[in-house]
């Protein structure tokens, strides 16, 4: 992996995208517009199962891989050693991050943080790189964490520039550049290119944004 992978780092599942549209036209549009990274996170209440979920991952695969853009599977490690993802991203609530490193072996590992506690054992494990939210409100997650600012992106890139920091949970063109000011290496959005009525340009937009505060 490298760091400017998590530049504009697209997170989406079936859930996340409007009812009239087809979320794997979403995620094309996506890839063709120049997002650098891709994880499929299939939950919620009408989440896909059993063959239809695999069938929908493989789907999504086969996209990343034909822009050659890192496919990352969020929590399911059974399906990503199964599909041969590039990687995995756990919360504080999966896996253990010790387990999933030896479990995935040499794939990518991102590891969702929120104090300095939780970011040292995913640096302990060998973690490829950490999430950090959600920086700001946010409706894509029902269970996400009261939002914790920039502040915390500030500590963790000063006081760990070497590790790779993408942020996420609630960013918009309107918030985005202070996150970039922080130093941190990308963001992680669902909403603002699920709900996107001009892909293109919301991804050009935030990649531009990136640009001017490195």
């Amino acid at each position: 992996m490298k760091r400017e992978d998590l530049q504009l780092y697209f997170i989406m599942g079936t859930s996340n995208v409007p009812s009239q549209e087809e979320p794997i036209y979403i995620l094309e549009k996506a890839l063709q517009a120049g997002i650098t990274m891709f994880q499929f996170r299939e939950k919620g209440p009408h989440a896909l199962t059993g063959l239809a979920y695999e069938q929908f991952a493989r789907q999504c695969q086969q996209l990343c891989h034909h822009y050659n853009v890192p496919f990352i599977i969020n929590d399911d490690v059974d399906l990503a050693i199964r599909l041969g993802a590039d990687g995995v991203h756990i919360g504080q609530d999966d896996l253990p991050v010790g387990v999933a490193r030896k479990r995935i072996g040499n794939m990518i590992l991102g590891v969702s943080v929120h104090s300095e506690e939780e970011l040292q054992i995913a640096m302990n494990h060998q973690a490829d790189y950490v999430g950090i939210g959600p920086i700001f409100p946010t409706s894509s997650k029902s269970d996400a964490q009261p939002p914790c600012g920039t502040s915390f992106l500030q500590e963790a890139h000063s006081l760990h520039p070497e590790l790779p920091i993408v942020a996420i949970g609630g960013i918009n063109f309107a918030n985005a550049h202070s996150v970039f000011q922080t130093g941190v290496d990308g963001v992680a959005v669902i909403s603002a290119i699920c709900q996107s009525k001009n892909v293109d340009y919301t991804v050009a937009t935030f990649k531009s944004l990136s640009c001017i505060n490195k």
